[in-house]
């Protein structure tokens, strides 16, 4: 016995199947922000440079924020290359630290890296090509800002609140957040924040950085409370001289 799928007259066909690719773009939406981040974004493609192991220390990017705690980003030089030894490079030379994120819009993203704070500055390096690759911008995506031309990403990067897919292959993705998301949730909106939240200290994880410790408070000048206002003394009055008496 031959069992044969039920017969859909091809209108029907024809709107079922625009449902159903409906529901799977919908689906895979909902999956970006559940699915477990290291194996989310790994696509096994013959002849295509293996992604690192999300274990492997030298790959790992470690920001220590201002918001209370380390986030510890995947990179990826299987597709961005060039774009990963920048950030390691800067990262060792402590370019990141102090540094605050000086664009950051709610349900989009966070953007920080510019030594001016005010989106326009970079590091003295040269400009780093563009790499667009494969990977999404889904939330927790870490990617480099630019300005209009495509190859002038230099040390400015963003990490995505939620997905957009729209930037897609627009920008390069170079890595995603594997631990410490919510530390990323609380940074400070604003464009630019009012109190910025800031990177404390950035590190490489293979280069053993110490247990994260909170920005130490800033010294605010002391100062002595002037003493209250006093009036000058008025001089005492001077003393009477007798007068000889007058002769009569």
């Amino acid at each position: 016995m031959v069992y044969a799928a039920p017969f859909m007259p091809f209108g029907s066909l024809a709107r079922f199947g625009k449902f159903m690719r409906r529901l799977a773009l919908l689906l895979a939406v909902i999956a970006s922000f559940f699915a477990l981040p290291a194996l989310a974004q790994v696509i096994d493609v013959p002849g295509r440079e293996p992604p690192p192991s999300t274990t492997d220390t030298r790959n790992l990017w470690i920001l220590d924020l201002s918001t209370g705690g380390r986030v510890t980003i995947w990179l990826r030089p299987d597709v961005a290359p060039k774009m990963v030894a920048r950030i390691k490079t800067l990262t060792r030379e402590k370019f990141y630290d102090g540094l605050a994120f000086h664009r950051v819009i709610d349900g989009f993203m966070a953007q920080g890296g510019d030594p001016d704070g005010d989106g326009t500055g970079g590091s003295k390096l040269p400009n780093v090509e563009k790499e667009f690759n494969y990977l999404p911008h889904v939330r927790g995506a870490v990617a480099a800002a630019r300005a209009n031309d495509e190859n002038s990403a230099n040390s400015q990067f963003y990490i995505m609140f939620a997905p957009k897919f729209s930037l897609d292959k627009k920008y390069t993705v170079f890595g995603r957040v594997i631990d410490g998301m919510q530390y990323v949730d609380a940074i400070e909106r604003g464009e630019p924040p009012a109190n910025p939240s800031r990177i404390v200290h950035a590190y490489i994880a293979s280069d053993n950085p110490p247990p994260y410790q909170a920005a130490a408070p800033v010294a605010l000048p002391e100062t002595v409370a002037p003493l209250p206002a006093t009036a000058p003394r008025k001089p005492a009055p001077a003393a009477k001289r007798p007068q000889p008496a007058r002769a009569r």
